[in-house]
């Protein structure tokens, strides 16, 4: 759905005091994927412009540090007139607005069709035209189903080195705060974004006690997109990374 309601402060002072109590932190949300701020659509691009905003208003609400976006979709144009369209979407979405702490996280794609994000360059573009329009500070999400499926082969140690090294030199691993952790349906280059359980995809399991264990991830949250097919298999996935960690483990959790 497009509408959403702002949040019931009374519900936001409880989230506050119960992530205050068991220090749940970083707090991430992830916008409705019907937004598409690159779209040339203009009942789309109108829509997404106001939906986004409102994911920015909720964000800021609830005391969110990060807010995770896909760019979008750049059919009917070229990709680089769909990152200008994405930014200038973003630029109207946020205008006048406090982000409360708030970040922006671009997340990489599968590439399947016309998605934007895909390749890391991509991504840059996107950060590099927006910092000199808005205030809204801006980073990136990598997930690893949508980093296979794109073509980066992180199911290798050398693969997994060359996919950080890439990531290092054009987005700066310093602006990555996220990691999405999720096994992959499809195999390497598929530019499906299919979702599995960790260990039972074309990712595998000692492509993930690698990734746990590199050390320019070491210290990022990871949160697992899972499937869930039957009652318990978010908690088993968590379960999972968790045994893969080593002894000092990555912050670990699953999205609702």
């Amino acid at each position: 759905m497009w509408r959403a309601s702002a949040p019931n402060p009374a519900d936001v002072l409880l989230l506050n005091r119960v992530r205050e109590k068991l220090d749940l932190k970083p707090l991430v949300i992830h916008d409705n994927y019907l937004i598409n701020l690159a779209s040339i659509d203009p009942t789309i691009r109108s829509k997404s412009i106001l939906a986004f905003r409102g994911e920015l208003e909720r964000a800021a609400a609830i005391g969110a540090e990060y807010l995770v976006a896909h760019p979008g979709s750049y059919k009917g144009q070229s990709v680089d007139e769909g990152i200008v369209n994405f930014v200038h979407g973003l630029v109207e979405a946020a205008e006048g607005l406090a982000f409360n702490g708030v970040t922006l996280l671009l997340e990489c794609t599968a590439g399947g069709g016309s998605l934007i994000g895909s390749r890391f360059e991509e991504l840059r573009a996107i950060r590099d035209l927006a910092v000199t329009m808005t205030s809204l500070p801006i980073g990136y999400c990598l997930d690893t189903c949508h980093l296979l499926a794109a073509g980066f082969d992180i199911r290798s140690e050398e693969g997994l080195e060359l996919t950080i090294r890439g990531a290092d030199r054009i987005l700066g691993m310093n602006n990555v705060k996220l990691i999405h952790a999720n096994d992959s349906k499809t195999p390497l280059g598929s530019r499906a974004d299919r979702h599995e359980n960790i260990g039972e995809g074309h990712i595998g399991v000692d492509a993930f006690r690698r990734i746990l264990a590199h050390p320019k991830l070491t210290k990022l949250p990871f949160i697992l997109e899972t499937p869930v097919d039957k009652e318990g298999d978010d908690i088993r996935n968590l379960e999972t990374l968790k045994k893969l960690c080593p002894k000092s483990p990555t912050t670990i959790t699953k999205s609702n």
